[in-house]
């Protein structure tokens, strides 16, 4: 056996709008493929096929802040697979809501950014353990990772790095990191910045978000040293298959 195999783990992605399981591209509301299975009997069967973990994304609670899909991320959390969701957590109230439907972890973003003694404190009352602290990048002219707020709409000025320091030091350990022009384009992951993050930051676990095409994407991920790699697009259309990310997804 590959001594690597294992080490990066695939995380299935479930996005909600309406109750409806749907991708968009590039975060673009009107730009939204809408898909025909059961969110419940579709996670189901990503648990059936080994896959410890599951991300959703209730779109209606990032656009809105009602967390509108609540009782289905209700429903997917007692299947028997560990679920990661967020979408519009914007006070303490609603990732409290998250966490008592089941949710194991709790996906943060925009407002950790914009209010990082805030969520500092949540960290503390809740558990770091519980949290995971997303990052939406953009590369700037320099090539260096620009933060994104409010549905990638919002560029902040602010570097990546200074943030994942900043909740490092308040006990975090996973971060979600997507960068925005490879999301739902299939066309493959910016394997340098996950090479980076893996070896700038070995104490923390990165998830790679976006671009994810295929099976060979996966493996090329895996020589990065990433801990994790949440995809969705690439399944629901058949590019990846049950099977393949099983080798991913359960010790063998």
């Amino acid at each position: 056996m590959n001594p690597l195999r294992n080490r990066l783990e695939v995380i299935p992605a479930i996005d909600l709008l309406g109750g409806a399981v749907v991708r968009l591209y590039q975060g673009d509301f009107d730009q939204v493929t809408q898909y025909a299975q059961d969110p419940v009997e579709l996670a189901q069967r990503y648990a059936d096929s080994g896959a410890l973990r599951l991300h959703v994304v209730d779109l209606d609670g990032a656009r809105t802040g009602e967390p509108t899909n609540l009782p289905i991320i209700e429903s997917l959390a007692r299947i028997g697979i560990e679920v990661q969701a967020g979408g519009g957590i914007r006070d303490l109230a609603r990732l409290r809501s998250l966490l008592d439907a089941g949710v194991t972890r709790a996906v943060i973003g925009s407002v950790a950014i914009e209010a990082r003694d805030v969520v500092s404190g949540w960290l503390t009352e809740i558990g770091p353990d519980r949290v995971i602290l997303a990052v939406d990048i953009r590369l700037g002219a320099d090539g260096e990772p620009e933060l994104l707020t409010r549905g990638w709409q919002t560029g902040t000025g602010q570097p990546l790095w200074p943030l994942v320091d900043h909740y490092l030091a308040c006990g975090a350990t996973e971060f979600l990191c997507t960068d925005i022009a490879r999301d739902g384009t299939l066309q493959g992951p910016n394997l340098p910045l996950y090479e980076t993050c893996a070896t700038r930051y070995p104490q923390a676990a990165f998830i790679a978000s976006g671009g994810v095409g295929g099976l060979a994407d996966l493996r090329a991920l895996e020589r990065t040293g990433i801990s994790r790699v949440v995809t969705g697009k690439a399944l629901l259309d058949g590019r990846l298959t049950l099977e393949e990310i099983e080798q991913f997804s359960r010790d063998a």
